[in-house]
């Protein structure tokens, strides 16, 4: 059986496509005791309110036409955000060369967060570029990786 986030963004991605975005994630998590299902979306250009609006209306028709979930869930479509995970391969190559933070489950070299450019992704391994030189991180030792904004 299917997994319902793949689900989902098979029926999510042509109606995000058609209005000019991309669908970047789907989540479908559980909190406080209420299930969300969560679209995150990307657009050249940045993510407005409208193209949420504009997502969020036929997808949920759809999403009820197909009804892959069973029982309640609260439906949001957002913007990936400017410090979005990285959780899939596509996700690493489109962020070649961007700054990124890495945090680890245990300290390496005594430190759990890492800042850098992300410079290679094999396989799951994270590839920094850093001040001190180059620094890879594998698959297994990384909880997150985002990318890093500065203010």
């Amino acid at each position: 059986m299917a997994k319902v986030t793949d689900v989902v963004a098979q029926l999510a991605r042509p109606i995000v496509e058609e209005q000019g975005c991309s669908l970047w994630d789907v989540e479908y998590v559980r909190e406080a005791g209420v299930w969300y299902l969560r679209l995150y979306i990307d657009k050249a250009g940045g993510v407005s309110i409208n193209d949420c609006e504009a997502i969020s209306r036929p997808v949920s028709d759809k999403l009820d036409e197909a009804d892959p979930i069973e029982g309640s869930y609260t439906f949001e479509v957002s913007s990936a955000g400017a410090d979005r995970a990285l959780k899939r391969p596509e996700h690493f190559e489109a962020c070649l060369g961007s700054e990124v933070e890495v945090k680890l489950y245990r300290a390496e070299d005594g430190k759990k967060d890492w800042v850098g450019v992300l410079s290679a992704y094999d396989d799951g391994a994270v590839t920094l570029s850093t001040p001190a030189g180059e620094k890879v991180f594998n698959k297994q030792d990384v909880a997150l990786t985002r990318l890093y904004v500065r203010f």
